[in-house]
């Protein structure tokens, strides 16, 4: 079997880049943003990812991911934090979702 490379093609500096800017506006905006900061973050990732010579791409937004983020935190709340135990299974389920082979 013929597979071809895999790789990640981005550095240390943009990762230190994108997250300070991620933790600026986030705080700049009391956590409001803070799904714009991790859709900013995880696209940059995926971007410069290459599995098996494809390129990923990721189409997820961060109105989309606020959305769900405001009903998780809703679902938290109602179930006296509960429901914050699948929080995380949810949004790697949603970045999935939204996460496709560019070519």
């Amino acid at each position: 079997m013929n597979h071809e490379e895999s790789y990640f093609d981005s550095g240390l500096f943009q990762l230190i880049g994108y997250s300070l800017i991620g933790i600026l506006i986030t705080t700049a905006t009391l956590g409001i943003c803070l799904p714009w900061a991790y859709c900013m973050i995880y696209n940059w990732e995926i971007k410069h990812t290459v599995i098996e010579g494809r390129r990923l791409e990721f189409d997820g937004t961060a109105v989309q991911l606020f959305g769900n983020w405001i009903k998780w935190l809703l679902l938290t709340i109602v179930t006296l934090g509960i429901y914050g135990f699948w929080v995380n299974i949810k949004l790697r389920q949603w970045k999935t979702m939204h996460t496709h082979f560019a070519n």
